[in-house]
């Protein structure tokens, strides 16, 4: 054999394996990874197990949650277990009174009241049995009844909790939602569509008001420009006639215009709501604003009445004197030469809060025309159409400050003509 025969020879052995060592190699190489395999297959199926459980905590805790639908089937459910055992011993009870009558042991109190379930046996019932078994009757079906009815009540509790939040809301507490907590059911979508509907009203009722509030201020400044080149140049010694008189036109026009923005402004400000609440004598600021009126009514050969009880109530002082400035502002306008303004002030009942009543003569108002006459721009006689100096916001302000008050107001015609209208303030 020659050299590269040897060497060929020598590398075919080392390359061969005996069949019994390669199985021992590969048992080996088996026991050495088997205790990490083991471990990362344990720890895969804990993992596994404790993500089983994390999802299903949620939805274990989602079905549990108190929903509607739940309440119900619940109530149903106790209400057909309770009747149906109420139901069973009537019918057990009439059985044992009228058609098989008798009790298995006499002189006890078994023999004077009936038995449940049916005991047929010799003893027959007392004479008063039947009204007893009667009465017990009536008294359980009664009970069942009263124990439907909460229930009932019980079931549909969010559901009156949710009408309650909705007749509060109003222009002054949008920010307000019902908020229902509890199983994702119908009506929860239900409350959550409110709450939606609620956030893009809000929105909506801001953004006009803010428009209106910044519209108001922003037209201050012309006004005021144009109001103080008018007197100005009425001021000119050489002026004519014809300009002073288109001047005079001009400063009564400017001035219906800022009294018309001033209303806008307070009108944005009262439906935006109250920001605090203070406690003050109503009587003494109706009594400030009556003096302010006394020249203004002599001017229309007019007489302020008053009659101010002391009265403590609470909220905002600048906008109830602006209430009470409208009111005998409208008083005075729409009212006849030789008539009268009554402004009376009286406390309310258990000495909380005040009521503020303006009576005033004038023309006969019909009666349905009186809710119109709060509306923005509404007067008697027409819609929109200026009429005695006003701009058609005073009893719309009026009615925005009630409003933001949680006040009630009350208005009607008198029989001779004019309004009275009453106020019955809060006192906290």
């Amino acid at each position: 054999m020659t050299d590269s025969e040897a060497d060929t020879a020598a590398k075919a052995g080392a390359a061969t394996v005996h069949p019994a060592g390669l199985a021992a190699r590969v048992r080996h190489q088996a026991v050495a990874v088997t205790p990490y395999a083991g471990a990362l297959l344990a720890r895969g199926r804990r993992a596994t197990k404790a993500a089983t459980k994390a999802a299903a905590r949620p939805a274990l805790r989602a079905w549990l949650r108190p929903s509607l639908r739940r309440r119900i089937g619940t109530a149903l459910a106790i209400m057909s277990l309770v009747g149906f055992v109420v139901v069973g011993g009537s019918i057990e009870t009439i059985d044992n009174l009228f058609f098989h009558p008798g009790y298995g042991s006499c002189g006890a109190i078994g023999s004077v009241l009936p038995a449940l379930p049916v005991t047929n046996g010799y003893c027959p019932y007392k004479a008063g049995a039947p009204v007893y078994g009667v009465i017990i009757m009536v008294v359980a079906i009664a009970l069942m009844v009263w124990a439907w009815w909460l229930l009932a009540g019980w079931a549909l509790g969010p559901l009156k909790a949710t009408a309650e939040t909705v007749r509060r809301l109003g222009p002054q507490n949008l920010g307000q939602r019902i908020g229902l907590k509890g199983g994702d059911d119908q009506f929860k979508e239900l409350a959550d569509a409110i709450d939606d509907a609620l956030d893009r009203l809000a929105a909506g009722y801001e953004s006009q008001r803010r428009f209106a509030a910044n519209a108001s201020h922003e037209l201050r400044t012309p006004l005021a420009v144009q109001r103080l080149l008018t007197e100005v140049a009425m001021d000119d010694p050489n002026t004519g006639q014809d300009l002073r008189r288109l001047g005079t036109q001009l400063l009564r026009t400017n001035e219906h215009n800022e009294q018309l923005i001033e209303g806008m402004l307070t009108l944005a400000e009262s439906d935006r709501g109250l920001q605090g609440k203070v406690p003050f004598r109503l009587d003494e600021l109706a009594g400030r604003v009556i003096d302010q009126h006394e020249e203004q009514a002599g001017k229309h050969q007019l007489t302020l009445r008053r009659a101010l009880a002391a009265a403590t109530i609470a909220g905002d002082p600048v906008l109830l004197e602006r209430l009470i400035v409208n009111l005998i502002d409208n008083a005075v306008k729409y009212n006849e030469a030789g008539g009268w303004v009554e402004i009376e002030v009286t406390q309310g009942p258990d000495g909380l809060g005040g009521t503020l009543a303006v009576r005033n003569t004038g023309v006969p108002v019909p009666g349905e025309a009186v809710p119109v006459l709060f509306e923005p721009f509404r007067r008697l006689g027409g819609d929109r159409v200026r009429g005695r100096g006003g701009v058609g916001l005073g009893l719309a302000i009026v009615r925005s400050i009630v409003t933001a008050h949680q006040a009630d107001l009350q208005a009607r015609p008198r029989p001779d003509g004019g309004l009275e209208i009453v106020i019955d303030l809060p006192g906290k």
